[in-house]
């Protein structure tokens, strides 16, 4: 980027119209590395290169200009070369003057005499204007550069501190673990706890067992009275008014006869 083919002659050009700007330019080229610059290179390649795209935009205007002369010069002279066919014929008939014709053929000579003059002003324009673009191609390159690098630091740089807090989460997570770790193993208030959960329990089972003891002599008792009672209930069920008095009536012993 920094070396321009032709740049003698774009110097040349430049200083003719515009001075120390040839210089500005080639500096500001030459000097510019987009992989060391700092921001502030950044904005004065910046500048300059609004400056020269503002020189660029009057270089083509003024191209314009010139090509436009060109082609109105050169139909001028190819028309009067048409007439200038007829104006034997109008001078020998009287019709026109000598001296309008001698001053027609003056104006075509010198038309003819300007063409080349208005041509290589054409060119230079031209050549001119496309340096200029070049030099604007330049600029805008190293800028385009400059920023893709400054994206690509920055980019690097988040995935550094990225992975930067990453180790120290991993860290602190580490250093966690190896505290709960230390507390799992070295805590005897949690072993006492422990133990004394277990002695609870093994004391409710034993009182439970004993519970289960007492508590049998009362389920047995229980089932012989539901015996008696069904058996009773077995004996009287169906029995009629005379028989059930009869029933009471009689004595244990004859009760157990019958």
């Amino acid at each position: 980027m920094s070396n321009l083919n032709g740049w003698g002659l774009t110097a040349r050009l430049i200083s003719k119209h515009f001075g120390v700007l040839g210089n500005k330019v080639s500096e500001a080229i030459a000097n510019f590395d987009p992989e060391t610059a700092t921001e502030a290179d950044r904005d004065r390649l910046a500048a300059t290169l609004r400056e020269t795209a503002q020189k660029l935009a009057g270089a083509r205007a003024s191209f314009d200009k010139e090509h436009a002369d060109v082609i109105k010069l050169r139909d001028l002279i190819s028309n009067d070369e048409k007439a200038s066919a007829t104006l034997a014929d109008r001078l020998a008939s009287g019709k026109i003057s000598e001296s309008t014709v001698s001053l027609f053929c003056d104006e075509l000579e010198a038309n003819r005499a300007k063409l080349p003059l208005e041509m290589q002003e054409q060119a230079d324009a031209e050549e001119y204007m496309n340096e200029l673009q070049k030099i604007v191609d330049a600029l805008s390159g190293q800028l385009s550069e400059f920023d893709a690098a400054a994206k690509k630091a920055i980019q690097s740089l988040a995935a550094a501190n990225a992975q930067k807090d990453l180790q120290e989460l991993r860290a602190e997570r580490q250093s966690q673990l190896s505290s709960l770790s230390g507390l799992k193993g070295q805590s005897s208030a949690l072993n006492a706890l422990t133990r004394r959960a277990q002695t609870v329990s093994n004391q409710a089972a034993g009182l439970r067992i004993v519970e289960d003891i007492g508590q049998k002599p009362l389920d047995q008792a229980a089932e012989i009275e539901a015996i008696r009672k069904s058996v009773g209930q077995a004996d009287t069920v169906g029995e009629t008014t005379m028989e059930r008095l009869q029933r009471l009536s009689a004595k244990p012993q004859e009760t157990a006869a019958a």
